[in-house]
């Protein structure tokens, strides 16, 4: 996740709202599509994984989940269930090659800069096996701004965010687009895109 101080206060101050904000996030249909796809041992990462539902269904369906979120708080309640591994760690922090057979980036990339994007997204298909999954969520529109409670938010169009993959190395092959209220209680638009490795 980024290391961006004011970003991560808010998670730190805030992470109980948080975790019942998203305590259904383990019923996204895309999160279901993510697992059928991967076979029984797969390893995979949840990138930036807040509380840990995303974590803990993956690990309940026998993958073995390596959770990473630069918010201590967050850590900590991941932490807590059963099967998942999870420490603090920034999007620059992660480093490896081959390591996983699959990548949930569920609404975290979207605290990163503009400018450090195609970076992240560079590593993240080093750590990704070859044809493995990768499912990126993000909100869309344009520019970066901060939210009324102060996290830091870069903005990306579904064509944008396509074409960064691509640069990336990733074969997107589907996306959905949604409206959700957030943590600030504001509706905003979205867009999830699957992609091979």
């Amino acid at each position: 996740m980024s290391s961006d101080r004011e970003t991560l206060k808010v998670y730190g101050d805030m992470a109980d709202d948080y975790a019942a904000l998203t305590s259904g996030a383990d019923k996204d249909p895309a999160l279901d599509t993510f697992i059928s796809a991967l076979p029984k041992s797969a390893h995979v990462l949840d990138l930036g994984c807040g509380p840990g539902n995303a974590a803990a269904k993956m690990a309940q369906a026998g993958l073995t989940v390596d959770a990473t979120d630069a918010a201590e708080a967050m850590v900590n309640l991941a932490g807590r269930h059963p099967g998942v591994k999870a420490w603090v760690a920034t999007f620059d922090d992660l480093t490896g090659t081959n390591l996983y057979d699959g990548i949930w980036a569920n609404f975290s990339l979207l605290h990163a800069p503009r400018g450090t994007m195609p970076r992240h997204l560079g590593t993240l298909r080093e750590l990704l096996r070859p044809g493995g999954m990768f499912h990126i969520g993000m909100k869309t529109g344009t520019g970066e701004k901060r939210d009324p409670l102060g996290r830091l938010y870069t903005y990306y169009t579904a064509e944008e965010l396509t074409g960064l993959l691509q640069d990336a190395g990733f074969t997107p092959f589907s996306s959905r687009t949604g409206q959700d209220k957030g943590l600030d209680g504001v509706m905003a638009a979205w867009v999830t895109i699957t992609a091979h490795g």
